[in-house]
Formats: structure tokens, sequence, C-alpha cells
């Protein structure tokens, strides 16, 4: 069964259990492309907007109180997800965000009328343009959608999550900071290290990826709202701009604020951009920690074999009892996927002609996903790799009882030249660099055993 709804192209049946209208069937037909809905994150902002709008119309004079309260009152429920499953629009839309915007408008009217006793959908005693939208436009809604939801995202949940990571990390720092190991530098056999130097590094790592993502939330607080079709504010009362910002600031616990330059916020997507740029940052990071942990796992006995990551699940389906790393190796794939979204974004954003970028709805989705699988990808990797992982302390000893570039300590005593010698002689002859210094005669067993310890060797000043 169908109901016919009406947009200014004209009469369009409608399933008789949708809140929608015309424009959002109109837009299920013409968009059928993919699989990618429109976030509920970004439709929830949306309808944020929505409520807040209300508030400041009534407050304004340009709304009657009974149609606001309607409005706030179909919104909230729509906050609450009660309503998830009537918003069926994909990403691939119109590049305003137009076709999803209406959809919250319909959504939220046509709840409304419900409420009111006029049955579903419609636009009486509440009109999806006229009151829900009032003062507003697609091309100042979305952009604010998109800043709000991402906001809440980066601080609600991805903030949080690299936490959780770091402060595993850095417990295992710190427990482990004495243990010994051998230190690789091209992939090679380098000076001696601990354990937890090595882990201290990827602390320190997540820290410099977490304040570029902080340093980019500022930009994000600034929002179009108000801008209305162009950035110059027409149809939207004097001092909605200030007005809706603080709302939303109120309703949200954050510190929004009206864009200064609206047809910036309109036609440019700087502020998400560089956001972007930080969440690579992030990857990049988690790139370097799942990899170098892989590697440190590798074995258990034809590799580095160093750390013992835990053992999540069967590795393989014809070798019986192989055990992968399989954290990491999730890891490091969603560290990819966050990459290539950042180029997604970088060149939609570079998309903005004249007073409209076009490509909204695509930043967003990327946007909001790269935080989505970085947040899930830290909580995952703390909790089902970090938090178990221990280190073979006697596979390190073995390692580093072998490396060749303890004989680095000999320097400040025999001088480089010498020093190289020994160690040339020691790999080539697959000799000990003592028994190696001893038949060469650059220095006593007495000398050798003072001057190379590993100990000694992991910090400035150090001269072994």
């Amino acid at each position: 069964m169908s109901r016919t709804e009406t947009d200014s192209l004209g009469p369009v049946e409608v399933d008789e259990n949708a809140y929608w209208g015309a424009q959002t069937q109109r837009s299920m037909e013409n968009f059928a492309i993919g699989g990618q809905k429109m976030p509920l994150a970004i439709v929830h902002a949306l309808t944020l907007i929505k409520k807040a709008a209300a508030r400041v119309n009534a407050g304004l004079g340009e709304l009657p109180q009974e149609i606001a309260d309607l409005i706030e009152q179909s919104s909230n429920e729509v906050l609450e997800g009660r309503h998830d499953d009537q918003f069926p629009l994909v990403v691939w839309q119109t590049g305003s965000g137009t076709q999803s915007n209406m959809n919250v408008n319909e959504v939220i009217a046509g709840r409304a009328n419900e409420l009111a006793g006029q049955g579903k959908g419609g636009k009486k005693p509440v009109h999806p343009n006229d009151h829900v939208n009032r003062g507003q436009s697609s091309n100042d809604c979305f952009p604010t959608a998109m800043h709000i939801a991402t906001a809440q995202a980066v601080l609600g949940d991805l903030l949080p999550a690299i936490d959780e990571l770091s402060g595993g990390l850095a417990q295992q720092a710190a427990r482990h900071m004495s243990l010994v190991k051998t230190g690789r530098t091209h992939m090679m056999d380098a000076t001696p290290i601990t354990f937890g130097q090595e882990v201290s590094a990827y602390v320190a790592q997540l820290d410099i990826a977490q304040s570029a993502i902080r340093a980019a939330l500022p930009a994000i607080y600034e929002l179009a709202q108000g801008g209305t079709a162009v950035g110059t504010g027409l149809n939207s009362p004097k001092g909605f701009d200030e007005a809706i910002a603080k709302e939303i600031a109120s309703l949200t616990g954050l510190p929004f604020v009206t864009a200064p330059n609206k047809f910036a916020a309109l036609a440019g997507h700087e502020p998400l951009t560089a956001l972007s740029g930080a969440l690579k940052t992030l990857a990049v990071a988690l790139m370097k920690i799942g990899n170098d942990l892989r590697l440190l796992g590798s074995g258990p006995r034809a590799g580095f074999a160093e750390v013992k990551l835990p053992a999540n699940e069967p590795g393989s389906s014809i070798m019986p009892g192989k055990v992968n790393p399989t954290q990491a190796e999730a890891l490091t794939m969603l560290a990819c996927q966050v990459m290539g979204n950042d180029t997604t974004i970088t060149f939609a954003a570079s998309q903005g002609h004249l007073q409209l970028n076009v490509f909204k709805p695509v930043i967003a989705y990327n946007i909001l996903e790269s935080i989505r699988l970085l947040a899930d990808g830290c909580r995952n990797f703390n909790k089902h790799c970090v938090a178990g992982m221990e280190p073979d302390a006697e596979k390190m000893a073995a390692h580093l009882e072998q490396g060749l570039m303890l004989v680095t300590a000999l320097n400040p005593h025999i001088g480089y030249d010498k020093a190289a010698e020994i160690a040339k002689k020691a790999y080539a002859e697959n000799k000990t660099l003592r028994t190696a210094a001893l038949e060469l005669g650059h220095l006593s067993e007495a000398q050798f055993d003072e001057w190379v310890r590993p100990e000694t060797m992991l910090e400035a000043g150090s001269h072994g």
C-alpha cells in the first residue's frame, strides 16, 4: 500500500509505512548506486540542527511555538534511534547532500504530523521546508552536520581509544625498561636497546598523532550554519548563525561557534582535510607499531621470535598448530584504508567550485569511516594483542650475545678502524667478538669484558 506525496516536480507514490516524502522517494529511485548508506552520524547531526533551529526560530518569533514543539518532539525520537530505518539514502547523491537533508526534514515533519493526529507524512501542520528547514539550506546544514558528527566521533570514540592503546603500550614499556636486547637499523643488527625503550617509541608516536588530531579540532568547531545558500545568510533571520551555534553547543556540550566566514565554510573543507591528515598520521604510526610487532613476533623458530603475541585463533587451514599475527594484520590493513580515505578526502576537498563544494557526502563518509576504523583498531589491538604480549627474554639475550654491533662500545677505546676490523673478522670467520678481538691483539680479555657490556650502552654518555 502507498500514499501520494508531492514536491515541486509533482506527485510521487510513497510506502504508507514510511515517514519520508516525495524528495526522499525520488532520491531512492534516482540514485540506486552502491550500498554505502549515508552514515547515521550525519543523519543524527542533521536532526540535531533541526531541533536547534526550531528552538532558535521560535525564540526569534519565526516559528509558532506549537510547531517548534512538534519538531523537537519528533527530532528527539530520531536522536534516540527510534526511526533509523527511515533514512535509506546512499552516499552517492547530490554533492551538497540535499537529498539527505530533505530526508531528515521529511521524516521529522512526517512524524510530527502523525503526532499532531494527521497521519504519517504530509505537510500539515508541519511542513518539511517551511518549518523544519526554516532559515536553513542544505548548503549550510550538511557541512554543519559534517563538523558535528566528526567532532562527536573524535571526542567520544577516537581519542579515548588512542588513550587505551597508548596506556597499554606505556605499561609494557614500564615493565620492560631494563630488558636489554639487540637494536636494529636498516633491518640489520645495531647497538643495544631495551624492550621498554623500543615500546616507548610507539607511545610517543601515538602522542604525536593525538596532538595533531586535537590541533585540528578548533576549526571543526566552526559551523557553516547561517550561511544558507551561498554564504550570505539569505532567508535566515539576523543573529540566527550565532544563536544556532550557541544552541548546538549547548545540546552537544562541545564548543561549537559560528564560522567567521560562511563563504569559505560552504565552498571549502580545509578543516576536515587537516583533520584527515592527522588521522593519516595516526594510521602511519599504527602501521609502524603493527609491522614492528609482526616482525618481532615472527617465528616461532625461524624468525626473530623476541615477542610472544597472543594466540587468538588457529592460523592455517592446512598447517596444524600454526598461529599468525592476525591482530597486526588487521591493524595494518585498516591503516591502509585510512590512508586511502585521506587521498579521497584530499581530492574531494579540492573540488570546491565558486560558492560550493559538491563533494560533501563522500568527504563525510570517508572521514567518519576513518575515525571508526582507527578507534576500533586501537581498542581491539590493545585488548587482543598488546595486553597479552610477552617478550622472550632468552631469545633476546641470545640475539644480543651473537650481535656484532656491540663492537661499537670499543670505538672510544681503540678507534673505529680497529673495531671494524674485529667485527669483520668475527663475521667472516663465524667467531665471537671476544675471540676475534683477542686474536687480533687489539685489547686484552679484561679490557674486552670491561668495555663491552650491553647494559652500559643504553644512553648518551655511555662508553662501554
